[in-house]
C-alpha cells in the first residue's frame, strides 16, 4: 500500500466522529434497515447485515437501536434506500468518494454538490476518481503493550488470510481482501485486542495537503458527513501531521 498511514487520518478525526454520534447512529441504523430487508433479519443468513452490525458495536450503538432498525425492515412498507456514490475533488485535488443511502435523489445531489461547490470542491463525474480507490479490509492493532515484534505479527496476519502489514510506532495496520476481511478479523481477534476494523476504499496513492487548504478540506468533509444521506466519505488526503 502506498501513501501515508491511514491510522494518522483516522486519528486526526476521531474527536469529530465522536461529537456525531448521534448521527453516526441514525445512518447505521439506515444501513442495518437495508441490509436486513434485502437479504432478511437473521445475521448467520445475512453477511452483509452481519458486517453492519459489527459496525454499529464497534460505534458502541445500543442493541435497543440494532434491533429496531432489523424490526422496522420486517414489517410491510417502510422506505425505499438506493445506494449512490457521488465523486469529486476537494482543495489540494484530494480525490473525494461519497457514499450515500437516499429516498430522494435529487435533494441528495442537490446538498451533496452544494457542499462541494462552497467549499473549494468540484463535483465530479462517476468513474472520475472512483478508479483510485480500492475495496479493502482494514484493521488497526494498537500496539503500546504488545509485545509482538513486525515479523511474529506478520506470520499472524498471512495465517490469518491478510494481504498486507504496514508498521508505525503506534499501530500494526492490516489490509485484506473484502472477501476475507470477517474471516481475517475473527482469527486475529483470537489472539489480539482490535482497535478498529471496518471494510473500506483505500486511496491508491495520497495526496498531501498543504497547510494553507487543511481547514478547508476539513469543513469540506464535515459537512459532507453531516449530510442525512450520506453515510461514509473517502479521501485520497494526507493530512500533516500536526
Amino acid at each position: 500500500m502506498s501513501g501515508h498511514s491511514k491510522w494518522h487520518n483516522i486519528q486526526g478525526r476521531k474527536n469529530a466522529q465522536d461529537a456525531k454520534r448521534g448521527k453516526i447512529f441514525q445512518k447505521i441504523s439506515r444501513e442495518i434497515y437495508m441490509a436486513a430487508k434485502s437479504g432478511g433479519p437473521d445475521p448467520d443468513g445475512n453477511p452483509q447485515l452481519r458486517l453492519i452490525m459489527d459496525k454499529a458495536r464497534a460505534a458502541n450503538m445500543p442493541k435497543d437501536n440494532i434491533k429496531r432498525a432489523i424490526d422496522k425492515a420486517t414489517g410491510t412498507g417502510g422506505a425505499d434506500y438506493e445506494e449512490i456514490t457521488y465523486e469529486g475533488y476537494g482543495p489540494a485535488g484530494v480525490a473525494i468518494l461519497v457514499h450515500a443511502l437516499t429516498d430522494n435523489r435529487n435533494r441528495t445531489a442537490s446538498a451533496v454538490r452544494a457542499d462541494f461547490n462552497r467549499n473549494g470542491g468540484n463535483l465530479g463525474e462517476t468513474g472520475s476518481v472512483s478508479f483510485m480507490f480500492d475495496r479493502k479490509g482494514y484493521i488497526a492493532i494498537a500496539r503500546e503493550d504488545l509485545d509482538v515484534d513486525e515479523d511474529q505479527m506478520f506470520e499472524d496476519v498471512i495465517e490469518a488470510g491478510g494481504e498486507d502489514l504496514q508498521t508505525s510506532d503506534e499501530v500494526f495496520e492490516i489490509y485484506t481482501d473484502p472477501k476475507a476481511f470477517a474471516d481475517v478479523r475473527d482469527e486475529l481477534q483470537k489472539k489480539y485486542d482490535l482497535a478498529t476494523a471496518e471494510l473500506t476504499m483505500v486511496p491508491q496513492n495520497t495526496v498531501p495537503v498543504p497547510a494553507d487548504k487543511v481547514e478547508q478540506l476539513q469543513r469540506l468533509i464535515d459537512r459532507l458527513e453531516d449530510e442525512d444521506d450520506v453515510s461514509e466519505v473517502y479521501t485520497s488526503a494526507d493530512f500533516p501531521e500536526d
